[in-house]
């Protein structure tokens, strides 16, 4: 058997055991709201807000898959973007084992640091805002090089009189912990424990590199792993993980099929020894026994590795397969979640019936009921006042102030205990709960 170095001991193929089913928290995301901003004018200057995610809030568990399902455009992939900070949340807070690693730049957050500034400049000089200005715009999405372009400006600034180095130092170490200070908990640690699994292979492998270079890229990055043989080593490791051959290392993605593209994502998504994996549509673009494969090697890893997993999809039947429990999304809220089984079986929110309806059946009598939508999805521009759902809902009628009031977070009891879903109560008099189910918030 290989020894394996201690600095890379806990290298994942290095720690592979059975895992049982644990209620740690490993991800905690509250009350998460992320908006797109709409520019127009000439200078540029938000005049809307496209709200992507407006408000939800989930645990993973350690061990565990959450489906995410919802039509195209409800905002599932932008929940995983913000996670991996790809995008900046608007608001909520997002938790990684108990530790805040994301916060959202609400307004308030925006006029405390603008006032700061501000504050700084006056001691400073009106230069420190001039130059803070020019650094948001054009460093915004370079934090985590923040340290390293600070050490090379306070290098360029030894060459400088005194006078100028003076002041230059002052400025960037005064931005540079505004920015750290802000943005600096999503640091490179923990962009190894959560990693991604695209939908599309072919766009997110580099049909240029060979696949030691593509899997490898993240060892060195991430895992700072440096001597090219070390490095082939584990990426073949990693490649027999995921049931591909020596022979693959020197090939270029053209030279594979979906499936074998994909497995080469996932092996690439394991290099830097990740505890959570985003899945977005994993197996969207693949034949149908191609997808069973693939599933059964993410469940495979799972058991083996410990992983934790937020599978996104629009295939329900897919969901089904993998997941533990299942979020039920439309238009940036969540409107039903609960345990596979509590949702299958007994569907409650009209809009989950209404998805549950439009499977694929060969069952002719469960064919006739199937429920029609009427209507277009409704802009996250400018979503409907009161319940989303509402000028599509089949059941409007039933419900108290659906176009007016919020929905209300309603359990339904039976079942696992943990079946919620986010509706309004019925008209009917003296009636202040539907039946069998629970308020528990208003």
């Amino acid at each position: 058997m290989t020894t394996i170095e201690p600095k890379y001991k806990n290298f994942p193929l290095d720690q592979s055991k059975e895992n049982s089913k644990e209620s740690e928290i490993v991800l905690k995301v509250k009350d998460l709201k992320t908006y797109y901003p709409i520019l127009g004018g000439i200078f540029k200057r938000t005049i809307g807000e496209v709200k992507a995610v407006d408000g939800v809030s989930f645990n993973l568990n350690k061990n565990e898959t959450i489906g995410l399902v919802g039509e195209s455009g409800c905002g599932k992939t932008t929940i995983a973007n913000t996670i991996l900070n790809f995008v900046p949340p608007t608001a909520g807070e997002i938790f990684l084992k108990g530790k805040k690693i994301l916060e959202g730049r609400t307004t308030l957050h925006k006029k405390i640091r603008r006032k700061e500034i501000l504050s700084k400049s006056k001691i400073i000089g009106p230069s420190f805002y001039m130059f803070y200005r020019i650094f948001d715009s054009i460093l915004q999405d370079l934090e985590l090089n923040l340290r390293y372009i600070k050490k090379k400006i306070l290098n360029f600034s030894k060459k400088l009189s005194d006078i100028f180095r003076i002041q230059l130092e002052r400025i960037v170490r005064l931005v540079s912990d505004i920015y750290l200070k802000e943005r600096g908990l999503f640091t490179k640690k923990i962009r190894k424990k959560i990693q991604i699994v695209f939908q599309d292979p072919d766009s997110s492998l580099n049909p240029r590199w060979k696949i030691v270079d593509i899997i490898g890229e993240p060892l060195k990055i991430l895992v700072r792993i440096t001597k090219r043989k070390e490095i082939r080593r584990m990426v073949l490791k990693l490649l027999r993980t995921v049931s591909m051959k020596r022979e693959h290392l020197d090939r270029y993605p053209h030279e594979f099929s979906g499936g074998q593209k994909q497995r080469i994502t996932i092996a690439r998504a394991l290099a830097c020894n990740p505890e959570i994996l985003l899945l977005d549509e994993p197996t969207s673009a693949l034949d149908v026994s191609v997808q069973a494969q693939i599933l059964n090697l993410l469940k495979d890893l799972q058991n083996k590795f410990g992983f934790s997993y937020l599978f996104i999809t629009h295939d329900l039947t897919v969901v089904q397969h993998i997941a533990d429990r299942i979020k039920v999304m439309y238009l940036g809220k969540f409107v039903e979640e609960g345990t596979i089984d509590d949702v299958f079986n007994n569907p409650s929110h009209p809009y989950t019936k209404a998805l549950l309806s439009a499977r694929p059946t060969f069952d002719p009598e469960q064919k006739r009921n199937r429920i029609i939508l009427e209507g277009d999805v409704p802009s996250p521009i400018n979503p409907p006042s009161g319940c989303p759902f509402h000028p599509r809902c089949q059941e409007k009628d039933k419900h108290i102030g659906c176009g007016i009031e919020k929905p209300r977070r309603i359990k339904v009891e039976g079942g696992s205990g943990e079946h919620y879903i986010f509706c309004l109560p019925f008209k009917k008099e003296g009636k202040t709960s539907y039946e069998g189910w629970e308020f528990i918030s208003d």
